[in-house]
């Protein structure tokens, strides 16, 4: 099977996932995980509502991709932490420098799903076909969510890997989901 179907076949799978509307309130087993629903905020207004996740706001400004986050179209962020960020050291450090904008536009497109997706959506898709779902980015890298337990882990490609971690905030445009890792690209 080629990668183009693969990834049509994982974009409708996870297409066909019951969407949570900006006025449901959702509820999961696990509270510190769990979906805060505040449709009144955009993607950008959550991102920005969330102390935790200063350095990607402040990287999402930088590479000038703030107006994808106001718009209209509906997007799930993977939201690297700041600890996250810090994690990378100098790599992290080189990556928010202005000369660098290309490479962290391309990061951050890799973090950026369609559509409003909440973590309780994609572990009912998980558990509906009994393992992996995959989806491709807006990058055009496919990344792929699996469950150890209850925890919810996003795979790239490449092999770099990420695990929910924190509350997910569903916006009237899309969910930002906080991660304990930045997805990087390969090295090469």
């Amino acid at each position: 099977m080629t990668a183009t179907w693969k990834t049509g076949l994982a974009a409708i799978a996870l297409a066909s996932l019951p969407l949570v509307s900006a006025c449901t309130k959702v509820e999961d087993e696990n509270p510190e995980t769990a979906t805060k629903d505040d449709g009144t905020l955009t993607l950008a207004a959550a991102l920005g509502s969330n102390e935790e996740l200063g350095t990607l706001r402040g990287a999402i400004e930088q590479s000038e991709l703030s107006g994808v986050l106001e718009g209209p179209a509906s997007y799930t962020l993977l939201a690297p932490s700041n600890a996250a960020f810090d994690a990378l050291g100098e790599e992290g450090a080189t990556l928010l420098e202005d000369q660098q904008r290309p490479m962290l536009v391309a990061l951050l497109r890799d973090h950026l799903l369609p559509g409003h997706l909440t973590p309780e959506a994609i572990g009912e898709a998980i558990d509906r076909k009994g393992g992996p779902v995959t989806m491709a980015t807006l990058g055009q890298a496919e990344v792929t969510f699996s469950k150890s337990g209850e925890t919810v882990n996003v795979v790239m490609d490449d092999g770099s890997d990420a695990a929910f971690a924190g509350t997910a905030i569903a916006a009237n445009n899309g969910v930002v989901i906080p991660i304990n890792k930045v997805l990087l690209p390969p090295k090469g």
